[in-house]
């Protein structure tokens, strides 16, 4: 009995370390020049608001509720939430070697990176806001919810599992070795409150935290992490409709867009590695500059018309060149159908699933206007939104009539025009029937990599070395195979040019398209790398935009045709299936980058430590994360991954089987449906 009363009592203690500490932080300087997040509107209604500020302070020591409850109102009625300013960290979250950060396990320490990776001013959007990319994309979403993270991590252990809903550190669970040793869910609502509006109630209330992709789930890379995907989406956009050779590129042709922020901020890069020329069109200057002092952009103008002269000039050079214009999209769009200036390739990446948001800045505004009628006037600029949509759409109509191959880049741009009473871009009207452009996934994306397997494998060089680095690129450059696909060998002249396009944006990691085999074998080789000492700890994962990893009808599942398109039961099996196997870190999100609702996705993060545990690992989790989506576009019939599921049938027979479908004859089903017409 008296070892009993010992034990809790020590455990009591224990759970009692977890906790804020009852001293008041100072209030943070906010560096000048850093971006802030605009105001997200304050809608709630009076008993609303009593809640949201009890659920803040039920973070906060009872000795500190008085000080803090006026402080945290304050920040709900003029930012539309609850930050807890005064808990973050002072200055810049710059992540550091794994070595030097605190933990009782490794996977708590490689964790520690890999956030204040995503919050450092060199790669966060909104720093200060816990905003990493995407507009809303939050790593948590508060600063108190961060310390608390943080307090578990550093306690961590291989027999325990960190569980976080919506951001908030639920507890440690005892759990195993090989079990995750963190899961992480992020807006997961009810059906009939998945929504955007019950959502903002939920994101006020301080319950619901949109995690995008890799904000919420850890894993994200600066814009590093999306470049090589539009470096891929390009050029087979050039070999699809331009007649670019399989051995050739986009030198003499012209790529025009919108967007220079967390994601969207790879596209004048890719253009660039593509052999392109490329106009970004962006309304915010600091996102411009970051993008030049970064190298990713190479020249700026307010000049519309120096803005294609600088790109024809390039184009007849048949030199790569990425040019920023600070304005509207809007604006250069109807300036190029005005002019009868051709644009080959034409797409866009403004947060459209952000659209009333901030997200997509109205052609009537500037960005600053932007950004003080979101607070003042939230009901006209939603207007003037909807008004900025029509023009952007018939600029574009205008520009596809005399040529133009343009494509959606998932962003719920067409949604969103959509929305706006532009109902002809959907197919007959309706958004269900899809719309009468394609998206990237649906022409490019989804043929030519998904369906085959090749997705954003992804990893992190912990030790934070650029030696190490580079070491990993040589090795996964010694496990493609160039004479195997044409896919192979794009990949193979990505990573072996890598070093040479000055990618890396925050810690040292690095992105690489691969399939099954390709991720394992290099992940297999990793993992050898550590154990043998040759480079220090590392973390693999992947972009929650792959094969399998997310369903969304307007992006990543928009080539599935066998109706199955609205289902999420890819992304939630990919989900489950990682958790099973042991990947050290698992999530699963709602929205991604076309909005609540819109779409489920998942990722994993796995820490190579050298052991044995982590190579059984490898085997089964990396072959399944991929795989099961190939399963499923096999199962919808899609020619190239029923290709890839036979080839895996018979390669790996011994332990695995996928289902393939026996595909009917159309003639046949046409004779059948019209003799009952």
């Amino acid at each position: 009995m008296l070892i009993n009363v010992v034990f809790l009592l020590l455990f009591k203690i224990k759970v009692m370390e977890f906790t804020l500490d009852n001293n008041l932080p100072e209030y943070p300087t906010f560096v000048e020049g850093i971006r802030r997040a605009p105001d997200r509107g304050y809608t709630l209604t009076p008993g609303q608001t009593k809640i949201a500020l009890k659920n803040a302070l039920r973070y906060i020591p009872k000795e500190l509720h008085e000080k803090l409850a006026p402080e945290f109102m304050e920040e709900l009625s003029t930012r539309g939430r609850i930050y807890g300013y005064r808990f973050r960290p002072q200055g810049d979250l710059k992540a550091k070697p794994i070595d030097e950060y605190k933990g009782k396990c490794i996977e708590g320490r490689a964790f520690q990176v890999m956030i204040d990776n995503n919050l450092c001013f060199d790669i966060a959007l909104y720093p200060y806001e816990l905003v990493t990319y995407g507009e809303t994309g939050q790593v948590c979403q508060n600063w108190m919810q961060y310390r608390l993270i943080k307090k578990y991590l550093q306690e961590l252990t291989q027999d325990q599992t960190l569980v976080l809903e919506s951001g908030h550190p639920l507890g440690l669970f005892k759990s195993r070795p090989d079990a995750p040793r963190v899961i992480i869910t992020n807006a997961m609502m009810v059906g009939m409150f998945d929504n955007q509006e019950d959502w903002h109630t939920a994101m006020q209330l301080g319950v619901a935290n949109y995690g995008q992709m890799t904000a919420g789930g850890w894993m994200y890379i600066g814009p590093q992490g999306i470049v090589h995907g539009t470096f891929n989406t390009l050029l087979n956009a050039g070999r699809l409709k331009l007649g670019i050779p399989q051995d050739g590129d986009l030198r003499g042709h012209l790529f025009v867009s919108s967007g220079l922020g967390g994601m969207s901020g790879a596209q004048s890069k890719a253009a660039e590695i593509s052999g392109a020329a490329g106009i970004i069109a962006e309304v915010d200057m600091s996102r411009i500059e970051t993008r030049h002092r970064q190298g990713w952009v190479n020249h700026i103008t307010e000049d519309k018309t120096e803005a294609f002269k600088i790109a024809r000039d390039a184009m007849a050079r048949r030199e790569p060149c990425s040019i920023a214009y600070h304005g509207n999209i809007v604006d250069l769009l109807e300036y190029a159908v005005d002019k009868n200036e051709k644009i080959e390739l034409l797409s866009d990446q403004t947060s459209c699933h952000a659209v009333y948001d901030g997200g997509y800045c109205p052609v009537q505004l500037s960005f600053a206007e932007r950004t003080r009628m979101l607070h003042e006037d939230p009901r006209k600029f939603r207007e003037l939104v909807d008004e900025s949509l029509h023009r952007h759409f018939a600029a574009i109509k205008g520009l596809v009539a005399a040529g133009t191959y343009f494509f959606d880049y998932g962003n719920s741009f067409m949604k969103a025009v959509f929305d706006a009473g532009v109902t002809e871009i959907a197919c007959d009207g309706d958004v269900k029937n899809g719309f009468i452009w394609p998206s990237y996934v649906e022409d490019i994306m989804g043929p030519q990599l998904f369906d085959y397997g090749y997705g954003p494998f992804r990893w992190v060089c912990l030790s934070g070395k650029h030696e190490d680095l580079v070491k990993t690129d040589h090795a996964a450059m010694d496990c493609i195979d160039v004479n195997r696909r044409g896919q192979d060998l794009d990949n193979y002249n990505w990573i072996r040019d890598a070093e040479k396009n000055n990618l890396v944006v925050g810690t040292q990691a690095r992105i690489l398209y691969q399939d099954a085999i390709g991720r394992l074998k290099i992940a297999l080789r990793f993992n050898e790398m550590v154990r043998n000492k040759e480079v220090g700890p590392i973390m693999l994962g992947r972009d929650h935009h792959d094969v399998s990893g997310t369903d969304s009808p307007f992006r990543e599942t928009a080539n599935i045709k066998d109706g199955s398109n609205i289902m999420a039961d890819m992304a939630v099996q990919c989900f489950a299936g990682n958790c099973a196997r042991g990947m050290s870190l698992v999530s699963l999100h709602n929205g991604g980058g076309v909005g609540i609702g819109k779409a489920i996705n998942g990722g994993f993060g796995m820490v190579c430590d050298g052991s044995k545990r982590v190579d059984d690992i490898l085997r089964s989790a990396m072959t399944w994360d991929v795989m099961s989506g190939v399963a499923r576009r096999s199962w919808a019939r899609n020619e190239h991954a029923l290709e890839t599921a036979e080839e895996f049938n018979k390669t790996n027979g011994d332990m695995y089987h996928i289902t393939i479908p026996y595909v009917a004859d159309d003639e046949l089903v046409n004779r059948v449906v019209k003799s009952k017409e």
